[in-house]
């Protein structure tokens, strides 16, 4: 099962490359490299990844517009997408999480702790669709919002929405309960997992743009504890 595990390391030095996809293919994951990120959409049309790991700083298309063009090829079946990066700022963070990245791995990173961090990112991809295998409940319809599971689509009304991957997987578990009000802590560690670290805004953005594409009378802020789904 492991050697089916598809990563697409994407990064305009080489060294990096190799150097990561030595320690990754010799935990048994099928490694596929690029160097920009025209490339790097070239080579994911093609190799279909579970996983893209993307240079943040890149020359020509740099890793934010990269991000945002493979969110918006269907085939490729909505991949992680995590940035490697040595950019700490909380704003750089944010820019990425609105491009549609699912985390951030920071340069330089230690081979043990880069093994762990992917581990935990494709252990949130496959939890998730063995957890939908069910073909009588894999569409939640909620007024005019209709959320496929198994395809990862969203409906608002007549227009078809293709969300990044925790945008959707968000926008579920809010909708899974309405009128429930999900606390920042069970967020986090629902969607995000406990062993995966992210920014204090992380919420925040994935939120906002939640309510750019949705309408903002959908999703409400308790302030001081979460958000809740208005039916």
């Amino acid at each position: 099962m492991l050697k089916e595990t598809k990563i697409l390391l994407v990064d305009d030095e080489p060294d990096i490359t190799e150097f990561i996809g030595f320690n990754l293919e010799n935990e048994g994951y099928l490694v596929e490299k690029a160097q920009t990120g025209e490339e790097a959409i070239e080579k994911a049309k093609i190799f279909v990844p579970d996983l893209i790991i993307l240079d943040v700083m890149m020359p020509g298309m740099d890793g934010m517009e990269t991000c945002e063009k493979l969110r918006n090829i269907p085939a490729l079946n909505n991949p992680v997408i995590a940035f490697l990066t040595a950019r700490s700022e909380d704003y750089s963070q944010i820019a990425g999480f609105d491009a549609g990245a699912d985390d951030y791995i920071s340069k330089p990173v230690k081979p043990k702790v880069l093994i762990s961090r992917v581990k935990a990112l494709l252990k949130r991809k496959t939890g998730n669709s063995s957890n939908d295998s069910g073909n009588e409940d894999h569409i939640v319809e909620i007024g005019s919002i209709v959320i496929d599971k198994e395809r990862y689509i969203v409906k608002k009304d007549t227009t078809e929405l293709i969300l990044p991957r925790k945008e959707f997987e968000l926008l579920l578990l809010l909708a899974s309960k309405p009128d429930k009000v999900f606390t920042r802590d069970e967020i986090y560690a629902r969607v995000w997992g406990e062993d995966i670290i992210v920014g204090d805004r992380t919420i925040d953005v994935h939120i906002r743009k939640l309510r750019e594409k949705l309408g903002s009378d959908h999703i409400r802020t308790i302030k001081g504890v979460g958000y809740k789904f208005l039916e």
